[in-house]
């Protein structure tokens, strides 16, 4: 496994357990439909949260958008539709993403809640 793939399996792994710390309820890691990939999926007082989990080696001050491109968005949001009708639910979703900055072994964890919705998208 490429050093690339290493440290985004242990940034996945870190924001698991932050949310799980956070007193979500993990559901899927690494969800696949096809094409379609969720880093992770939690259920959170009933809502399904569909989360990205982003590495960075150092503190920005960028927008959520050059993290989470607009395409990266609707492909997000597919794959949310396709995890919904997969498990036959009809609930509230949100979309949040997790930013972790600096070395391994010593990353800052940002909690992005709402980060986008697919009302944005036009």
């Amino acid at each position: 496994m490429s050093e690339h793939l290493e440290i985004g399996k242990e940034g996945e792994n870190l924001a698991r357990e932050f949310l799980i710390n956070k007193q979500y309820r993990i559901l899927e890691q690494n969800w696949r439909s096809g094409h379609k990939e969720i880093d992770l999926i939690a259920d959170f007082n009933g809502e399904l949260i569909i989360v990205e989990v982003k590495v960075r080696k150092s503190i920005g001050a960028e927008r959520i958008e050059e993290h989470i491109t607009w395409s990266k968005q609707k492909f997000l949001i597919r794959a949310a539709e396709a995890y919904l009708k997969w498990k036959h639910l009809d609930v509230g979703v949100r979309f949040d993403v997790i930013l972790l900055t600096g070395k391994r072994g010593n990353f800052q964890i940002e909690h992005i809640e709402n980060a986008f919705s697919p009302w944005d998208q036009s």
